[in-house]
């Protein structure tokens, strides 16, 4: 038991909440939210829903909720639904979390605190020049939280390298020289290598290769199936996702506890050590 809890089960009502995605089997939000909850002494459940990306508009109207985590392929739809949103989300155009606040839908992105966090944990965080793999949502999230930690040269290395155009221009106006590179093209010698590519994506081994002895320290989003194609190619200096999991759930339950991600919960590393639990000691 934390020293806060009792005082957090007085103020905090039974409460539910879920995480959204498609497909969804596979999170361990439940697993992260409810060893937090149950740490701070708060009778809150937490379930997964399959919600279907053309379905997320009726099932938002009718959601009975305190709050949601969002997955793929939601966090577009997230963010435009939020009539607040803060700064990640803002810069990033995605949301992870959505709050039913009195206020209104309030929209979060705590992935770029967890990907921060997560880099910190392996002691990458000094890293200036960084190539990024993929330019999807997750890549806009880490090239901010590396803009964070004083970044100063991203390669975005990308199947289709004109979809960075925007992540490039997001580098601009966040300080960083971003570039945008096809995956066979990049070839900078960089310090850490942050690969958000699904775990199970094919990648031409010559290609897989020519990264792994150019690219430093390799933190891998995915952590299922692991290791990923890249991890097996890079061996001992590679890193899995759980941690990035791990320290974006702290925000959500911050926010979902409340309602401000920059304020700890009550005896917070012990919250944090139930959660590290349900995970398997990452």
């Amino acid at each position: 038991m934390v020293s806060g809890e009792s005082g957090l089960r007085l103020l905090m009502p039974a409460a539910h909440l879920e995480v959204w995605g498609d497909p969804i089997g596979h999170s361990r939000s439940p697993a992260l939210h409810l060893a937090a909850y149950r740490a701070l002494g708060l009778d809150w459940s937490f379930t997964r829903r399959e919600v279907p990306e053309d379905r997320f508009a009726d099932q938002l109207a009718r959601a009975d909720v305190r709050g949601l985590a969002v997955t793929y392929p939601l966090k577009e739809r997230a963010f435009a639904a939020a009539a607040w949103r803060d700064r990640r989300a803002e810069l990033t155009g995605v949301a992870n979390t959505l709050w039913f606040s009195g206020g209104g839908l309030r929209a979060y992105n705590t992935d770029v605190g967890g990907i921060a966090q997560a880099l910190r944990e392996i002691g990458a965080d000094g890293a200036r020049t960084v190539r990024i793999l993929g330019a999807g949502a997750t890549a806009t999230s880490a090239l901010v939280a590396l803009s964070e930690l004083d970044a100063t040269r991203v390669e975005i290395a990308a199947r289709r390298p004109e979809r960075a155009a925007e992540l490039v221009a997001l580098g601009t106006r966040a300080g960083i020289a971003a570039r945008a590179v096809a995956l066979d093209e990049a070839g900078d010698d960089v310090e850490l290598t942050i690969a958000t590519l699904p775990g199970g994506a094919p990648l031409d081994p010559a290609v897989a290769e020519r990264l792994a002895s150019r690219g430093g320290v390799l933190f891998d989003v995915a952590y299922s199936p692991w290791p990923s194609a890249l991890a097996g190619v890079w061996g001992g200096s590679a890193h899995h996702g759980l941690p990035m999991l791990l320290h974006q759930a702290v925000l959500q339950v911050r926010i979902f506890a409340h309602g401000d991600p920059a304020t700890p919960l009550p005896d917070e590393p012990i919250v944090i050590d139930a959660m590290r639990g349900a995970l398997g000691r990452i």
